[in-house]
């Protein structure tokens, strides 16, 4: 691992991947994990170990764990994008007429959310929209940005309770 990190060894990761794939997908596969959906995301961890190599710490974890990790992480975040609800199906052919009143109501509804958007500090609305509106996880949004983890949930959490003040 240290010849990855230090030198990006292209043999040495050949040896590591060897090693740990299988044993990542049959992590993944005891945890409850589909045996195709185990598979891609044991080389989507093994890719995230090639990219991130400069962060290995022998000191803070054995290679072994630091891996192991990884692959926890990236099964939460897959089961949490898979609970996520699914838009409705669009319907074909022209939307029945809603009330005036009701179309009214959630104009304004819409802008209010927006003026509500807009009045946010900046590093919680771009959050919230690459959340909401980016369909990212909050993992994949601590690997965008490189902020902590932690931060993601708590500027999001911070501008959710703001957005809920401001909208009555």
């Amino acid at each position: 691992m240290i010849r990855i990190r230090d030198h990006k060894d292209r043999e040495a990761f050949a040896r590591l991947f060897a090693h740990f794939a299988p044993r990542v997908k049959g992590f993944l596969i005891s945890s409850g994990s589909d045996p195709a959906v185990a598979e891609d995301c044991a080389q989507d961890v093994m890719v995230s170990v090639w990219r991130k190599a400069h962060l290995f710490d022998p000191t803070r974890a054995s290679v072994s764990t630091w891996i192991f990790t990884i692959a926890r992480n990236r099964r939460i975040d897959l089961a949490r994008k898979d609970k996520r609800p699914e838009p409705e199906d669009l319907g074909w052919g022209p939307e029945p007429e809603q009330a005036q009143d009701d179309g009214l109501a959630l104009q304004q509804e819409s802008e209010q959310l927006g003026q509500a958007l807009a009045a946010l500090p900046s590093k919680q609305r771009e959050l919230i929209e690459k959340c909401y509106f980016g369909d990212l996880s909050h993992r994949e949004i601590a690997d965008a940005t490189g902020l902590p983890l932690g931060t993601i949930k708590s500027r999001i959490r911070l501008a959710l309770e703001k957005l809920r003040h401001a909208m009555g």
